[in-house]
């Protein structure tokens, strides 16, 4: 038995459990519920034998029973003792206070349209219900600008794949499973041998979601717009039930990257409004405006499959895996949490991760870079794995890639490579500019941002392997505080003798962690006193930073001398977060030095404050403060000011946008009597939406233009051609951009 205060992790919760308690309450109750929620921080709790005990007053003991996935799945696994049970307020405060659980696919049901209409739906299509033809007119243009929020007269490409159509409103098994099934309904059996080809049925044309699923996307999209409205500040527990209420109902009809969306939602804004947590804006502005835009395409009837999602679930590969060791990541993440993440590949170029993340913090993170890692009968280190290999059989695979240790897997340790062989060597082949590109995409339809472990994306491909990392060879040039200056170097290290290498473009290299508990601020200052050291680095393009690389570790460079010369126990690379660098692993020749001055990087590297900056403001104070706070702000001098740079910039698109969102958020509608009849959510939603989008593609078509060696084409998104018109200036200038 264990007794403490709320800083007990409460067990998740599912969120159609959380909903329907929330409805149950009295609009008296519902009034009192986050004074309720907040007032449980100090209520101690009791833990014995996996049962959760609240007490929420003399007369109130509420008991959370999780099942034995460790989740409350049903309304009688939370009860109370008050004689109010179970409509009371302290059942529904203590299922506020416990987070969201990750859901698992729902079984096809039948879903009357009476629970799914309500006011601001959408109509339901004459006919069968989907959109069908090729030729329809019914989804918006795809851009990756503005023009993505337009009205459902926008001509759509009716050549794209499309799902296929779902032809009642029962949601069918083969719904369920992704739109791998859907996308490509005749894929022949491999394992099968060869054959007559069978019979195919007529291809289906391209159609659109199904009337439930308009009707879904539609009710989501009033509760999105309740919470955008309302703001961080005001979307109390009743909004976020009504919001975790839409995403069960998408859940149940198939829209799984909505669902996910939603939950991401509800998720940052109990983060946002922790005072304990660490704020995290910009994921909540990613997560609201993906669950916008998807929501708003769903409902115009767009027949994208990447809209509808995929389930994702554990797979086991084919016959065993073969893995080689890549590196040690050291994590230090919210709540206390501390530990390492081993990254590993295969001989097809996939990527997998060991985790071991657990509540510790940056002590835990430091020690677990050594720490024994077991899998099933298994048992070795993270060190040891990361420089060998594993040979795994019955291999349990996660979404996001990582390795699970479940009944019937069977390890053994191989032997490792060198970054210098086979697949691994590959991962050094592509520039960094192509990299970028591939990271960093134009559209936002494909690939959400932000993405969680459990949430589904719409390229089935990509299910079931860990993101990759990025390589690249470069040569140290200066620093930059705790920065690096680096010059990428091509592709191939043998493509360069020991003299003078070609002048390359310029990388900044930054740490991937700055906490003094751990090793990248040592070995940063440790190759920052030695320009002109060549290394081969390995770690992930930063999304906030032009022209940034978060580097995890680092090797000697093939084809030169003037490189690392690191210990055979290394296996020729070293962990820049627990490998410490020493003077004898570096070259004679390349003595210590003071560091450079940073005037390079003033010449070198592209600026990064843009004067996109002013919209993005615009569109976080919408999130944190809602509409209100959006009207306010404006008002004043400093809004006019901002459209007025925005303009002589070159993002003329933008300056409008922002603009059009203040006169927006401050429209009131008046009745036949001259009084306010209260704001439009759905209008004032479409526009931060369409500012949302715009600061996304803008910002994307930045980081593409910004980095050395990409060919930029505009996107249309009104950031330009040319990187130095963004940057910050109050005067008039001569631009190449243009506005689509």
């Amino acid at each position: 038995m264990t007794r403490s205060g709320m800083t007990t992790q409460l067990p998740p919760v599912a969120p159609e459990v959380f909903a329907v308690a929330v409805e149950s309450l009295t609009t008296r109750l519902r009034g009192r519920l986050d004074a309720a929620v907040e007032a449980l921080a100090a209520a101690p709790v009791t833990v014995e034998g996996g049962t959760f005990r609240v007490r929420c007053g003399e007369d109130a003991l509420v008991t959370v029973a999780p099942d034995q996935s460790g989740a409350v799945t049903d309304a009688e696994q939370a009860r109370c003792t008050c004689l109010l049970a179970p409509r009371c307020l302290h059942r529904a405060a203590v299922l506020g206070a416990c987070p969201v659980a990750v859901t698992e696919p729902a079984r096809p049901v039948v879903i009357a349209p009476s629970v799914l209409a309500g006011p601001g739906t959408a109509a339901e299509p004459a006919g069968a219900g989907p959109l069908a033809g090729p030729d329809r007119t019914a989804g918006p243009a795809r851009t990756t600008g503005p023009a993505c929020i337009a009205g459902p007269d926008d001509p759509t490409d009716g050549n794209r794949p499309t799902a296929q159509p779902i032809p009642t409103e029962r949601v069918s098994p083969s719904a369920q499973a992704g739109p791998t099934e859907r996308v490509r309904p005749a894929e022949p059996n491999r394992l099968a041998g060869p054959g007559p080809e069978p019979d195919r049925a007529p291809t289906a044309a391209p159609t659109g979601p199904a009337a439930a699923q308009i009707r879904t996307a539609a009710g989501l999209w009033t509760a999105a717009a309740a919470v955008l409205s309302a703001g961080t500040a005001g979307t109390g527990a009743v909004l976020q039930a009504e919001l975790l209420r839409a995403a069960h109902t998408a859940r149940l009809t198939g829209l799984h990257r909505a669902e996910a969306a939603a939950l991401s939602v509800v998720r940052c804004l109990r983060t946002a409004r922790d005072p304990y947590s660490p704020g995290r804006l910009a994921e909540l502005v990613t997560a609201l405006r993906e669950l916008l835009l998807v929501v708003h395409l769903l409902k115009a009837g767009d027949p994208e499959p990447a809209l509808i999602g995929a389930v994702r679930r554990n797979h086991r590969p084919d016959g065993s895996l073969r893995l080689y060791g890549v590196c040690r990541e050291p994590v230090i993440g919210a709540d206390d949490l501390g530990g390492v993440v081993t990254h590993l590949l295969d001989d097809d170029g996939r990527w997998y991760t060991l985790r071991d993340v657990q509540p510790g913090g940056a002590a835990r993170a430091r020690r677990a870079g050594t720490a024994l890692v077991a899998i099933r009968s298994f048992l070795s280190d993270h060190f040891r794995v990361s420089r060998g290999g594993l040979i795994i059989s019955g291999a349990t695979v996660s979404p996001e890639g990582r390795l699970i240790a479940e009944r019937g897997v069977r390890a053994t340790f191989a032997a490792g490579r060198p970054w210098t062989e086979a697949a691994l060597a590959m991962v050094f082949a592509r520039p960094l500019a192509e990299s970028a590109a591939v990271r960093f995409p134009a559209s936002l339809i494909g690939a959400p941002e932000g993405a969680g472990d459990h949430e589904g994306t719409g390229d089935p491909e990509d299910a079931g392997y860990a993101r990759p990392l990025i390589g690249c060879d470069v040569e140290i040039a200066a620093t930059d505080g705790e920065d690096l200056l680096v010059r990428e170097l091509p592709c191939g290290g043998d493509e360069f003798a020991d003299g003078l290498p070609v002048p390359g473009p310029p990388v900044r290299l930054a740490p991937a962690q700055g906490h003094p508990a751990l090793a990248h601020t040592a070995n940063f200052r440790q190759l920052g006193a030695r320009p002109g050291l060549r290394i081969r680095v390995l770690g992930r393009l930063d999304p906030d930073r032009v022209t940034t690389l978060r580097a995890l570790a680092v090797g000697p460079a093939p084809g030169t001398g003037a490189t690392l010369r690191l210990p055979d126990d290394w296996q020729g690379r070293a962990d820049l977060g627990y490998d410490l660098l020493q003077s004898d692993h570096f070259p004679p020749d390349i003595p210590p030095s003071p560091p450079t001055p940073s005037s390079y990087a003033s010449r070198a590297i592209p600026s990064a404050d843009s004067p996109l900056w002013r919209v993005r403001r615009l569109v976080e104070l919408a999130v944190t403060g809602g509409r209100r706070i959006a009207a306010e702000s404006t008002r004043g001098n400093d809004h006019h000011g901002h459209a007025a740079v925005l303009r002589r910039s070159g993002l003329v698109t933008g300056s409008d946008l922002i603009t059009a969102l203040g006169t927006v958020a401050g429209h009131r509608s008046l009745d036949v009597f001259g009084r306010h009849s209260g704001a439009d959510p759905d209008r004032y939603a479409t526009q931060w939406l369409a500012t949302a989008v715009y600061l996304a593609a803008a910002e994307a078509d930045l980081r593409h233009g910004t980095w050395p060696g990409h060919e930029h084409s505009g996107t249309g998104t009104g950031t330009g051609s040319r990187t130095d018109t963004d940057t910050d200036t109050d005067t008039d200038t001569d631009t190449d951009t243009s506005d689509s």
